[in-house]
């Protein structure tokens, strides 16, 4: 190995680079990683193999859905809005605040009801997703009026880009 010096900073040469490098530059690291793979065990996803006990997963209880009667239409729009926004998978939180965008101001009670019950009582959002999507059957609790809207503009037959969340101004706006 060969040392030098450029501005007092220190350069080192490995064997097998073609170059002079800083101690933490990327190829130094990449060497590092290199020489070190087969002493550190990889860690990734295993994906579901047959051998999969899945003893691993952990299944936290959410508390059961409740219907909120005594609500304020004003208050049940502005919390069924900020749960379409915040889902925790970005396909849900596109779909769903798009949705309550266009059809929250319009829909009644009942409707928004349903909804709530929609979005809140699965415990995962991939069943939402699919079944909005129609790749899985929606079960018989959940196919409404309201997941029959959903799986409409779900196919966005306007072809509009949706890539991201509605900005927020449109709430000042009056509906349409």
């Amino acid at each position: 190995m060969v040392s030098s010096r450029i501005r007092g900073v220190p350069l080192v040469a490995l064997p097998g680079l073609t170059s002079l490098c800083f101690p933490c530059s990327l190829q130094l690291c990449s060497l590092r990683r290199h020489l070190l793979r087969p002493l550190v065990p990889q860690r990734g996803y295993r994906g579901d193999s047959p051998t999969d006990s899945g003893k691993d997963v952990l299944e936290i209880p959410l508390p059961p859905w409740q219907e909120r009667p005594d609500e304020p239409l004003d208050t049940k729009r502005a919390r069924l809005l900020y749960e379409s926004r915040k889902r925790g998978m970005l396909e849900n939180c596109i779909l769903l605040s798009l949705f309550a965008k266009e059809n929250l101001a319009r829909m009644s009670e009942e409707q928004l009801n349903r909804y709530d019950r929609l979005i809140n009582e699965p415990s995962n959002d991939w069943d939402i997703y699919y079944w909005a999507t129609e790749a899985k059957p929606t079960p018989a609790e959940f196919d409404t009026d309201v997941m029959a809207m959903l799986r409409e503009f779900a196919k966005n037959r306007n072809r509009e880009q949706r890539l991201r969340q509605p900005d927020l101004e449109y709430l000042f706006e009056p509906p349409r």
